[in-house]
């Protein structure tokens, strides 16, 4: 566990691929797919929230504190990490925080020390995610002292790409590998966006068995 760094998972999003509601709340397994993020992310991090707008009680089971964008509009993750990065500075002694999607029931164990550890060789930049050959924004390791910017970023230039955020200022790219699961492999950070994803998921669970 990384003492120093809170996490935040972003849940906010209105899965209109899905048909639209909470798509983090569906059944995985028998359980919903947020609850498989949590498990996997909760160890790595010193504090963890979630970050979604409207009724916080529909989270209720995860036991964790929900927070709502600090900005109006739905502004999509980048207000979700903004809404982290000020939650950790104002609730916390962490230096930096994490971020992951909420549909990603298989992100890797070691993602934290992965990214932590490449930032550390670049003392304030900003650590993403990478595998096959692609980033994922939304996985990333953020200093807090970046709140102030984020802000300007997001509410003056009106800006909501995460990407465009990143290459703004320094930061390092961390590759992850396929991960190993049931006798075959899968990117760790493989994400629910439409029904055939989520079956794909169901049968990676039950192929790796009790």
């Amino acid at each position: 566990m990384s003492r120093d760094i809170a996490g935040i998972i972003l849940a906010g999003g209105l899965s209109r691929r899905m048909g639209g509601g909470d798509k983090t709340l569906l059944a995985l397994g028998g359980r919903p797919l947020l609850d498989h993020v949590v498990a996997r992310l909760a160890p790595q991090v010193g504090s963890l929230v979630v970050s979604a707008n409207g009724d916080p009680a529909r989270f209720a089971a995860v036991q964790l504190p929900v927070l709502a964008d600090t900005v109006e509009g739905h502004a999509g993750p980048l207000a979700g990490i903004l809404t982290g990065l000020e939650w950790a500075a104002a609730n916390t002694v962490c230096e930096a925080l994490v971020t992951a999607a909420g549909d990603t029931p298989f992100l890797s164990a070691d993602l934290v020390a992965r990214l932590a550890a490449a930032a550390a060789s670049r003392p304030g930049s900003i650590a993403v995610a990478s595998s096959s050959g692609r980033r994922h924004p939304t996985f990333a390791l953020w200093p807090l002292g970046l709140r102030q910017a984020l802000r300007h970023f997001l509410v003056d230039e009106d800006n909501r790409r995460v990407s465009a955020f990143i290459e703004r200022h320094d930061f390092v790219e961390v590759e992850f590998p396929l991960s190993a699961l049931g006798g075959g492999e899968i990117d760790p950070f493989f994400n629910i966006n439409v029904a055939d994803d989520l079956a794909v998921a169901e049968r990676l669970l039950q192929s790796i068995g009790p």
